[in-house]
């Protein structure tokens, strides 16, 4: 494990980070307990001296740079794939490869993203419509009844977790009925997802050992829909149960419910952390948030790309070299890894001016939150569109809240390194116009 010496921070919530830094002591290593507390002193330090930063450990270079990552993730060309997985725990980084790694057997099959095209993207097609623009506007409705049903029961109570009991619920019921579960549900997904993603200190989110708890909500769907004969009337599963591989099998019950995972967990944890935390943010900054108010139909669409850019938790994504690729004079060898860290590229000078302070209107031609290329996230439609209604339908009903601060939640994390739990007090607010 590499050390974390050299980095003195004084982080508070409602404050800019400090941070000194003895430069020639300067380590990283995503799993070092120290940066999943904190890691943005060292992206700083990462993009200003180190662009490309040999772990030696786990044979894997770390870049943290927007233009770099833009270029990894944006390369289809087999230069890099993910057949260890887009996220490998470190009992997968500790085996060094010799050379270029093979593509997963087919069966059993692992989650679609481990392959890229031509299985990537038939699976990938064979579930997407539902999360496709057209399709995802028409969830506008749904959305913004789920959120008023929210605030009705939230406000009455005047206290409450802005992450879970807000966002948290309507994103939970949203995947809850995309996927063909009763919304009753959605607190328990929510639950699972949410404990899945914890991490432990030195060694990250292990997906293997989580996933037993989501599939015991999948797995039963799955049979069910198999049985009644996937007549596309529930379009994720069935499209997934009608699949066939370039080998002509189809997947197992098991299979479709792993090809199902990236809805379950995307889906569930990342926009309640990036509503929550991008309501606190406004809310610290009065003219920013007065000017929002002014008019929210033209101008929280605008402020949403700031918050994503600025409050998105994901930390970043892994690939494994399949070519030799030369970047910033280092050759990276067929076999080794690459982390994309997406949080850094967001905090990048060369991208954006004065990156650390928070702008409702900053022009933002690029966005790295959710991915590039062709393992773009397939929800970033719904989650868009879901964090405008849940920041809108706030900013209509809610004139005034306090965070608790002292007891607000940020887990070290080597992946969603995002506010779990902000809890909120409301002091002022309007009933349900009827939304």
């Amino acid at each position: 494990m590499s050390r974390s010496l050299g980095v003195t921070v004084n982080h508070r919530p409602d404050a800019r980070t400090v941070v000194t830094l003895a430069v020639r002591d300067f380590s990283y290593d995503p799993f070092d307990p120290a940066v999943m507390a904190d890691p943005l002193p060292y992206y700083r330090v990462l993009r200003d001296r180190h662009p490309v930063y040999y772990v030696e450990q786990w044979d894997t270079f770390a870049l943290s740079r927007f233009a770099d990552v833009w270029d990894v993730l944006g390369r289809n060309d087999g230069t890099f794939v993910a057949s260890e997985g887009t996220l490998p725990a470190a009992t997968v980084l500790a085996r060094h490869n010799d050379g270029p790694v093979d593509d997963p057997p087919l069966h059993p099959m692992p989650f679609h993203a481990n392959f890229d095209d031509p299985i990537y993207g038939g699976v990938r097609g064979s579930h997407s419509k539902p999360l496709r623009p057209r399709n995802v506007a028409g969830l506008a409705d749904r959305i913004r009844r789920l959120a008023n049903e929210r605030l009705d029961e939230l406000l009455a109570r005047g206290s409450f977790d802005l992450t879970q009991d807000y966002g948290g619920i309507v994103a939970a019921s949203m995947v809850c009925g995309l996927l063909g579960l009763p919304d009753d549900v959605a607190p328990d997904v929510l639950g699972t997802v949410n404990a899945g993603s914890l991490a432990k200190p030195g060694d990250g989110v292990n997906t293997a050992t989580a996933r037993p708890g989501y599939l015991e909500y999948l797995v039963p769907l799955v049979e069910t829909r198999r049985a009644e004969g996937a007549d596309g009337t529930q379009p994720i599963v069935d499209g997934l149960l009608r699949y066939r591989l370039p080998d002509g099998s189809a997947l197992s019950d098991v299979e479709v419910a792993t090809q199902m995972l990236g809805v379950f967990i995307g889906g569930t944890e990342t926009v309640p952390k990036i509503v929550a935390h991008g309501l606190w943010e406004l809310s610290r900054r009065p003219d920013q948030l007065a000017a929002v108010r002014a008019d929210l139909d033209a101008n929280v669409p605008v402020a949403r790309e700031e918050i994503i850019r600025f409050c998105a938790p994901a930390q970043w994504f892994a690939r494994t070299a399949r070519k030799p690729y030369t970047v910033h004079g280092t050759t990276i060898r067929p076999g080794q890894r690459i982390i994309t860290l997406l949080a850094s590229a967001a905090r990048d000078e060369r991208e954006y001016a004065d990156p650390d302070e928070f702008a409702w209107d900053r022009p933002i031609e690029r966005l790295l939150a959710f991915g590039r290329g062709q393992h773009v996230c397939l929800g970033v439609h719904l989650a868009r569109l879901e964090i405008t209604i849940l920041i809108t339908e706030w900013l209509k009903r809610v004139a005034d809240f306090e965070v608790d601060v002292g007891a607000a939640w940020r887990p070290p994390s080597s992946f969603q390194w995002g506010w779990n739990s902000l809890p909120v007090s409301v002091s002022a607010s309007v009933p349900s116009r009827g939304n």
